[in-house]
């Protein structure tokens, strides 16, 4: 027959364990600022699908694989300098629809989406794992490192991610000094066969170039990171520089070239027009592909 002191003895027991358990939860969790407002999660994930490249790119630099990748069902959209630093992973579809099954198979216990693509099933991801969201899609580079901070913090490496940032700016400071723009107007636009889209200096890749020395467009109109112009807009922007990613061979911007006006352009006069690749600089936003962009910056603009 247990006496009154061994009941006590077992009740202080029990209060201590989970006191020690709600301590232990409390201690590892962590809690961010999301697009949805605060985000908290009580443990360290292992299992994490991400639905944007550059979630990819922000779990790489700190070592963690993720399961599973909206990767658009072709895994070289993904940088391979990305590719080379995790473990393969499981398509689970396109950016703008990933499929809810094939996550769900994945067991994950973190889901990184983007609320420009995934707020429609924001409410069906959480039912199958916590989900936070950045908006990948239109963030400024510098927004693009706070949330590659955040990243790392929820997967408990955000002192690994600060010295990786800290590491990638002291790389882009370097080839800013070196490539000497300042005064310099630089574009990006993405050009398809029957569109061209100029990014405005809120966009990832314009605000990138900013960092890098370029003036970069502000355009009054632009209610988002990019604009759609026609060829007299673009030549009224006046760059010294432009770099063009063609999502298609047959692109407007190659159509161009014949016209009388692509001659008035600055950059064109100067042969500062330089393609380069939609993956990287369209869709990469991430610490990996800045780093290549501004070497190939660098390359561009102090070629002979």
């Amino acid at each position: 027959m247990m006496t009154e002191d061994s009941k006590m003895k077992k009740f202080v027991n029990a209060t201590l364990t989970s006191l020690f358990l709600m301590a232990s939860v409390t201690a590892s969790a962590v809690t961010v600022t999301d697009a949805k407002g605060e985000f908290t999660i009580d443990k360290t994930p292992s299992r994490i699908v991400a639905l944007e490249y550059s979630f990819v790119d922000a779990l790489a630099q700190v070592g963690v694989s993720p399961v599973g990748v909206a990767d658009d069902n072709d895994k070289t959209r993904i940088l391979q300098e990305v590719r080379d630093k995790i473990q393969p992973w499981q398509s689970v579809g396109t950016r703008s629809q990933p499929s809810l099954e094939a996550i769900a198979a994945l067991k994950p216990d973190l889901i990184i989406a983007d609320p420009s693509r995934h707020t429609a099933v924001y409410e069906e991801l959480k039912k199958i794992a916590p989900t936070m969201m950045f908006d990948s899609r239109h963030e400024s580079y510098q927004e693009n490192l706070d949330t590659a901070q955040k990243i790392g913090d929820v997967v408990g490496k955000g002192s690994e991610m600060k010295l990786q940032i800290d590491k990638h700016n002291k790389i882009i400071e370097s080839i800013a000094q070196n490539i000497n723009v300042k005064g310099k107007k630089g574009i990006f636009g993405t050009s398809r066969e029957d569109k061209f889209n100029l990014q405005n200096d809120s966009g990832y890749v314009a605000s990138f170039l900013g960092v890098l020395g370029f003036n970069s467009p502000k355009l009054p109109n632009a209610t988002q990171a990019f604009a759609e112009i026609n060829l007299e807009q673009l030549v009224m922007e006046k760059p010294d520089y432009m770099f063009i990613a063609h999502y298609r061979q047959e692109s407007i911007a190659r159509k161009w070239e014949a016209e009388p006006l692509w001659q008035a352009i600055p950059a064109v006069k100067a042969k500062h027009v330089f393609s380069v690749n939609a993956d990287m600089w369209a869709r990469g936003r991430g610490i990996t592909a800045s780093e290549i962009m501004a070497k190939q910056v660098e390359q561009f603009v102090n070629q002979k």
